[in-house]
């Protein structure tokens, strides 16, 4: 089978911060393990020396990503590659793709990841557009180009069973028949970001650190997790360690949303907690990870996946969470909360109780076993047969 996959970089300054490509980079070469003919299209190269590369532009901005596909280059590239199947990592390119494939007269399945859903669904059934993606009233344009992606699509592979149920949802509001086409193909986990925590002993006691490791944007919630930073840390019990993944931003990505930067600020300037940079290094990255005790949960409501949910637990981190999307699908119940006060009493049990902490970190890291990239190749090829 030859994969052509399309993949939108909205960070290509810092790639270990885009989820996009971290995902490409380790499902494409186990895509080839399963004896797959790969070819990525994007920016900046993923998988290994088996894959195949095609470097496309970096859009300026997301929006760009969303409603400028370039489809002179897509028939050549087509053409060129022949693939049976083509992945759209953007759904929103996919009528752009399906015409390309029109034109360059291919019958290539084409099968859309929503990588990312310009929407949620509040409990009440209400669907509520995602901000990020809702500058100058473009959201509804998003909306509804991300529609027609669906409709475009011969496969429609999405993370979860949340993000199912909203896709479909959706796709029902806006009078799109999804028929057979959707799947549930998770994300990869980072082999390099694992460890049995039957083999460590984490610190415990006062100063145990909890772990951050979103990013920074106003629309993950952020907001709400310095209000509760400042609550986590009062009692001395709790430290708390944030990951700036950022670091320096380019200035068309600040020019939209220059939220990381100020909440970066506010999280700083807190007792008791440390901003730490990456500096865009995975080692650096396991080893902070590897000294907190328990990591915390992003308080976006839109949240069909989280890579950062993800790293914490295969490293044997259990994770506390609000209940939101899919957040209270995956993350022991036990571990969720719904006020602060909830949040206070769980982080200090987990950095006091060490049968408690032994109990959930077993359970987060045995989470993330369906995970490893060649079950997930396995179910993506399944997907696209």
């Amino acid at each position: 089978m030859r994969v052509l996959y399309l993949l939108n970089i909205s960070n290509p300054d810092r790639l270990s911060a885009d989820s996009g490509w971290i995902f490409a980079d380790l499902l494409a070469p186990a895509l080839a393990d399963a004896g797959a003919d790969v070819t990525v299209a994007a920016p900046a190269p993923a998988g290994d020396a088996r894959c195949g590369f095609h470097q496309t532009k970096v859009p300026a901005t997301k929006y760009r990503a969303r409603f400028s596909g370039d489809i002179d280059e897509l028939v050549a590239l087509i053409r060129a590659e022949k693939p049976d199947v083509v992945v759209a990592n953007q759904i929103e390119e996919a009528p752009a793709i399906r015409t390309a494939l029109l034109e360059a007269g291919s019958n290539a399945l084409l099968a859309g990841y929503c990588h990312y859903l310009p929407f949620s669904f509040t409990s009440g059934g209400q669907l509520q557009l995602d901000p990020s993606l809702n500058d100058a009233g473009l959201g509804r344009p998003v909306l509804l180009a991300f529609a027609a992606g669906l409709a475009a699509c011969d496969r429609v592979l999405v993370h979860s069973s949340t993000a199912a149920s909203w896709v479909s949802a959706a796709a029902a509001r806006m009078t799109v028949d999804l028929g057979e086409k959707l799947r549930v193909v998770p994300a990869p986990r980072d082999e390099r970001l694992v460890r049995d925590p039957a083999t460590t002993q984490p610190a415990s006691g006062a100063g145990a650190i909890g772990v951050y490791n979103h990013r920074l944007y106003a629309h993950y919630g952020t907001g709400q997790f310095v209000d509760l930073a400042r609550d986590l840390v009062a009692s001395g019990t709790v430290r708390l360690r944030v990951m700036d993944l950022f670091g320096q931003r380019r200035a068309e990505r600040k020019g939209l949303d220059d939220s990381p930067e100020k909440m970066r600020d506010q999280l700083a300037a807190l007792l008791h907690v440390q901003v730490v940079s990456d500096r865009g290094d995975r080692v650096r990255y396991k080893d902070l990870l590897a000294g907190a005790r328990f990591g915390i949960a992003p308080f976006r409501p839109g949240c069909p996946w989280s890579m950062s949910v993800i790293d914490c637990q295969g490293m044997g981190l259990p994770v506390i969470s609000p209940r939101l999307g899919w957040l209270a699908e995956h993350i022991d119940p036990e571990l969720c909360f719904t006020t602060p006060a909830e949040a206070v009493a769980l982080a200090e049990r987990l950095a006091t109780d060490a049968e408690f902490h032994a109990l959930h970190a077993k359970r987060a890291h045995a989470s993330t076993a369906d995970f490893t990239p060649a079950l997930i190749a396995a179910r993506y090829l399944e997907a696209v047969s």
